[in-house]
This record gives C-alpha cells, sequence and structure tokens, in this order.
C-alpha cells in the first residue's frame, strides 16, 4: 500500500507522522513529498524511504497513492503561506486516494465542531485511523 505524506513550511507535522509510521512499523511504502525543501528535509531525517520536492511530485505521488496524509490546507489552492497550488490542490482533490486531512488551523482554513488538539494528538489519531484503514484493506486482500 502506498502511503503519500504531504507537507510544507518547515515539515514538524510531515516529521511527526513519518516518525510515528516507522515506530508503529506499519507495512507500506511511504513517500515523503513536500511543499518545500525543508519540509522533504524534515520528512527524510525522520526516515521516510523516498522523498521528492515541489509540485510535479505531489502530481505524480497522488496518481496511484492507496492514502494521502497531510494538514487539512493540502487540498486548497494558495494554502500554507502560498506553498500549495492550484495544480497540487487539485492533484490531491482528484486522486481516488483515501484522504487523512488533518485539521491543523493556524492558517486560514478552520473546520467547525472539530476540537483543537495539540499535533501530538493529531498525529495519534492519524496513525490510529492509518492503521485501521491497513488492517481493513489486508483483511479485504486475504
Amino acid at each position: 500500500m502506498k502511503i503519500v505524506i504531504i507537507d510544507g513550511q518547515g515539515g514538524r507535522l510531515g516529521r511527526m507522522i513519518v516518525e510515528s509510521i516507522i515506530k508503529e512499523d506499519l507495512r507500506c511504502e511511504l513517500y515523503a513529498i513536500g511543499t518545500n525543501s525543508t519540509a522533504t528535509a524534515a520528512m527524510m531525517k525522520a526516515g521516510a524511504p523516498f522523498g521528492a520536492t515541489g509540485e510535479n511530485p505531489v502530481i505524480v505521488a497522488c496518481r496511484d497513492a492507496d492514502i494521502i496524509v497531510g494538514p487539512i490546507g493540502i487540498v486548497a489552492a494558495d494554502s500554507l503561506l502560498g506553498e500549495v497550488t492550484p495544480a497540487m490542490a487539485v492533484a490531491i482533490g482528484q486522486s481516488r486516494a483515501v484522504k487523512l486531512l488533518i485539521p491543523v488551523s493556524h492558517c486560514s482554513n478552520q473546520i467547525v465542531g472539530v476540537k483543537p488538539l495539540s499535533m501530538g494528538e493529531l498525529v495519534s489519531e492519524t496513525v490510529e485511523r492509518l492503521k485501521e484503514l491497513l488492517l481493513r484493506q489486508s483483511s479485504v486482500l486475504a
């Protein structure tokens, strides 16, 4: 199963997700795609085996991703302080992948009805949901 982590700015969220996935020893192909080189470097340093930076890698990685994980802003053009291009948002939105969108609200995207959680709590919930999806997928294939 191909999991694509997309993050921008400093890559802190992406780094934490990569670290948690590796710690949980989830069996998957893990791709770290940064909207900038700092974010990609942070995720690669955390142990992601594959990584790339920029608009075209986002578009290409989303074509055959099974799961895309990232802050909610990755589906909104010009979010993450302008790092998400319209083409990136379209590629992510049109991907057949399940999208685990994390409600980080320090930019202009806010989700009503979602209680504010710490970054660590958000990552824990994301990884738990990812584990459920992987378990469900493996039982379908068995």
